[in-house]
C-alpha cells in the first residue's frame, strides 16, 4: 500500500512544482521519492502545451531500475509505469496539491527480489507494524497473536511457488518457534490471489488438515484486493510470474479522486 501511495504522490508531482510540466522537471519529482537510481527516465506528453493551463496531462511514463526509496529500506529492480489521461482543477497548480477532476488509471510492471525484500521484512519498524497488526486483527492464528515475530524471511521458487518463515517468540517460550509455509501462489479474476497446495508447519509439525483449512481461508480473505475498494483503489493483475529468486507482476490501477492514498497531499 505505501508503495502504491508513493508512486502515486510521484505521478502527481509531476504537474505540481512548476506551471510548465516538461520531461526534466517531471524526472526530478519522481527522482525525489529515491534515494538513489541506477536508471531512470520519464517522458511526459502534454500536446498541445496550453493543455496544462485546462488541467490535462496527456500521458505520463516512467521507466526505472535500481531504485531504492526513501521513506522504506526497499529496492525496486525494475518500475514502468503509463498513465492514462490526467485530469485535474487548474487552479490546484497554485497550491502545488493537485485535485483530480476524474479517476486517475495506470498500468505498472514491477520487478522485486526476494533478496529486497527480505531486506524490508527484517527492518525494524515494518516488524513493529507487523507486531500492531497482528494484535488487533482477529486470526485463526490465535497462538501468533501472543507471540513476537522476528527473523522473517521470503524465497521465491519456480511455477509461482515461495517459501516463508518467520520465528514466533512468546513469554512461555524461551526457544522461538519456527512458522513456516511452502505454497504456490495463483491469482483469480486478476483480484484474488489464492495460497496453491500449500505446507503448513510450526516447529517441524505440519498442522492438522481442519486446522490448515482455517488459516488458509482467513489468508485467502486478507489477499483479495478488493478489500482495497474501499479506499478508492481499484487494482487488477494483469500478470504474475514468480521465479527463483525474483518476481514479476504487472497490474492495472484506478484511483478514485476521493481515495483515502491522495489525503497526504491534500
Amino acid at each position: 500500500m505505501e508503495l502504491l501511495t508513493i508512486l502515486i504522490s510521484s505521478l502527481l508531482g509531476v504537474v505540481a512544482p512548476v506551471g510548465v510540466v516538461i520531461d526534466q522537471t517531471a524526472e526530478n519529482a519522481i527522482r525525489s521519492q529515491f534515494s538513489t537510481a541506477e536508471q531512470l527516465q520519464v517522458r511526459v506528453d502534454n500536446a498541445p502545451s496550453y493543455q496544462l493551463l485546462q488541467g490535462k496531462v496527456e500521458r505520463v511514463l516512467i521507466a526505472g531500475r535500481s531504485l531504492q526509496l526513501k521513506q522504506q529500506d526497499f529496492r525496486i529492480a525494475v518500475l514502468e509505469l503509463e498513465t492514462d489521461q490526467i485530469e485535474f482543477e487548474p487552479s490546484s497548480i497554485r497550491q502545488k496539491l493537485l485535485k483530480l477532476k476524474q479517476p486517475l488509471q495506470a498500468g505498472v510492471r514491477l520487478v522485486v527480489t526476494d533478496q529486497d525484500i527480505n531486506k524490508l521484512l527484517q527492518s525494524p519498524d515494518f516488524l513493529k507494524r507487523v507486531q500492531k497488526f497482528n494484535k488487533r486483527n482477529s486470526s485463526a492464528l490465535q497462538f501468533a497473536q501472543a507471540s513476537n515475530f522476528a527473523n522473517p524471511k521470503v524465497e521465491f521458487l519456480a511455477n509461482n511457488r515461495f517459501i516463508f518463515q518467520v520465528e514466533l517468540q512468546s513469554d512461555e517460550e524461551v526457544i522461538p518457534l519456527l512458522f513456516k509455509i511452502n505454497s504456490g501462489l495463483s491469482i483469480v479474476g486478476g483480484r484474488q490471489f489464492q495460497l496453491v497446495d500449500p505446507q503448513v508447519s510450526l516447529d517441524g509439525q505440519e498442522f492438522p488438515a481442519e486446522f490448515l483449512n482455517l488459516i488458509i481461508s482467513n489468508i485467502n480473505q486478507q489477499l483479495d484486493l478488493r478489500n482495497l475498494e474501499g479506499d478508492g483503489l481499484q487494482m487488477r493483475i494483469l500478470k504474475w510470474k514468480m521465479k527463483p529468486g525474483k518476481l514479476e507482476m504487472a497490474a492495472f490501477l484506478r484511483v478514485e479522486p476521493s481515495s483515502k492514498l491522495l489525503e497526504t497531499r491534500r
